[in-house]
């Protein structure tokens, strides 16, 4: 923190002037505390300080900014080589079989096919989220929806849907979710163009992560 403090300050460009009391008034921390810190910094060769008429001078040595080069790149890759995937991770539950049902009917297959690329097999793959990942999830569901239309056939009303697209052992899917009812929010019920439990060797119990593209 001190470290990152004085880079921002200027002092990787040369010697900028440091106040203690000031630094530390900004800091929320004694200005003993502050000069401690400032000791053990230029201890460890991270900093060179030097003492003017006019006050205390530090800059950022080769190894100081190393220091800070480490902690950026830790960031960067939390927060750039990351970024647009959310992860889900849950376990392979049973469902009730009326995804079997619903994703072989044409109104709802045909949108699958054309909003998402998605040739349905004809059943869902159900899963329950850890507690962990139920915060991930509301991001989610923040992100990407495609909305799957209402339709009538056969003298009766289908509902409406909406789903987010995603992957599961590098499968293309979709998490689907009815329009008209209240989901659990612990419960993913996941459509593949391919038979999933039968590819990725899942069985009830099996973990999984469903990875979700936010760009």
């Amino acid at each position: 923190m001190f470290l990152k403090k004085i880079g921002l300050m200027g002092g990787f460009n040369g010697q900028v002037a440091i106040s203690s009391q000031k630094l530390g008034d900004s800091l929320n921390m004694s200005a003993m505390t502050v000069s401690r810190r400032l000791n053990a910094l230029e201890k460890e060769n991270l900093i060179v300080r030097s003492v003017r008429p006019d006050g205390q001078y530090v800059s950022i040595t080769s190894s100081g900014e190393d220091t800070l080069k480490k902690e950026y790149s830790d960031y960067k890759k939390i927060f750039e080589d990351n970024a647009g995937i959310l992860r889900i991770d849950g376990e392979i539950i049973s469902g009730l079989g009326e995804g079997r049902y619903y994703v072989n009917i044409p109104g709802y297959s045909s949108q699958f096919k054309e909003k998402l690329g998605i040739d349905p097999f004809p059943g869902t793959l159900n899963i329950k989220i850890f507690p962990a990942a139920i915060e991930t999830r509301k991001k989610a569901e923040l992100h990407g929806w495609t909305d799957i239309d209402g339709f009538t056939a056969d003298d009766r009303t289908f509902g409406s849907a909406k789903c987010i697209p995603c992957r599961i052992g590098g499968y293309k899917c979709a998490i689907i979710v009815p329009g008209r009812s209240h989901y659990p929010e612990d419960i993913l019920e996941i459509i593949s163009q391919v038979h999933l439990r039968d590819k990725l060797k899942l069985t009830d119990g099996s973990v999984v992560t469903v990875e979700i593209c936010i760009k």
